[in-house]
């Protein structure tokens, strides 16, 4: 029986995910407007005692700049009828240009924001605002993960927000500038312990190089990818796509694995490790597992991304 795609997901089942995250972003969205946006504020200064946000570059940033100029132009009660806007997801100019912008364009547009309410230049949260006890406490829950944990539920509160892609028909998707490949010179080779796989070596170190182009080699035809928390992409155009839009800059620190084989000449691999973001730099290492089932010719016919329930995960490699 040959491998489908529901069966490649199933490849080392006693992998523990971090199913607190996809829980506790469906409780954010299960809150009001504004206490969506004041739990987001609230969340940021909290982490920001932690962890440090790495400011956007340019090139995501020249993207939303006629819309934050837009913003920035409103008087405060307009501006936040906007934010409200986007919590809401409702239909309108800025929320559909919103939800045609990459994740990494998204997190620029708040983080300037953000800046902005600092500073006054945006209506802040009202001096004395207190969250509601169901933003109280889903703040709380998020006190209690790991600051990867806590940076995945962030980056999925904001990404979420705006008007639905969905119903938009057929539209352009706003991608900020590929990053180059590092030049081959410039490049470093992780070394995993357990696993010798050229495919999977060749995986982390052409996704580290930002060598999109050559990394979609490495898959077959009818290969799929599986982010964390989300359905898989499946085919080589769409996969390379969510390289160059998600992807960029990830830092991948594999440590570990193990390789088995599997029916049909097909090849089972887990390995787990850390990956630190552009965002948040070398102080958050997320604590992440690849599973990855090769075909015959040692091709990726699938390979799931795991955001890890917890450190001592990272040795879990039972099937």
């Amino acid at each position: 029986m040959s491998f489908t795609l529901d069966s490649a997901r199933n490849i080392f089942p006693n992998t523990l995910s971090a199913d607190a995250v996809p829980a506790l972003t469906a409780r954010f969205n299960q809150l009001s407007a504004e206490d969506q946006l004041a739990w987001i504020w609230f969340a940021y200064l909290e982490m920001g005692k932690s962890i440090t946000v790495a400011a956007p570059g340019a090139a995501n940033m020249q993207f939303a700049e006629l819309t934050l100029n837009e913003i920035k132009a409103m008087s405060f009660q307009e501006q936040s009828q906007v934010m409200c806007d986007l919590a809401n997801r409702a239909d309108t100019p800025i929320c559909r240009t919103y939800a045609t912008w990459t994740p990494n364009i998204k997190l620029g547009f708040w983080y300037k924001l953000g800046e902005w309410m600092e500073q006054g230049i945006v209506a802040p949260i009202p001096e004395g605002y207190k969250l509601s006890a169901n933003a109280s406490a889903v703040l709380q829950t998020l006190r209690g993960l790991d600051s990867g944990q806590q940076i995945t539920v962030l980056r999925n509160t904001v990404v979420d927000m705006g008007f639905d892609p969905a119903k938009m028909g057929s539209f352009k998707r706003v991608s900020e500038p590929v990053v180059p490949p590092t030049e081959i010179s410039q490049r470093t080779k992780v070394t995993i312990e357990g696993v010798t796989s050229p495919t999977v070596l060749n995986y982390m170190n052409l996704l580290n190089a930002n060598d999109f182009d050559e990394l979609i080699k490495l898959f077959a035809p009818d290969g799929a990818l599986q982010p964390p928390f989300r359905a898989p992409i499946v085919g080589k155009d769409a996969v390379l796509r969510f390289f160059k839009e998600e992807c960029p800059n990830l830092k991948l620190a594999p440590e570990r694995g193990v390789s088995e084989p599997a029916e049909e000449g097909y090849t089972q691999i887990k390995v787990t490790g850390k990956v630190q973001t552009p965002w948040f730099g070398a102080g958050v290492g997320m604590n992440m597992s690849w599973r990855f089932l090769l075909n015959p010719e040692n091709k990726i016919f699938f390979v799931a991304i795991d955001l890890l329930a917890s450190p001592k995960e990272l040795l879990n490699l039972a099937r």
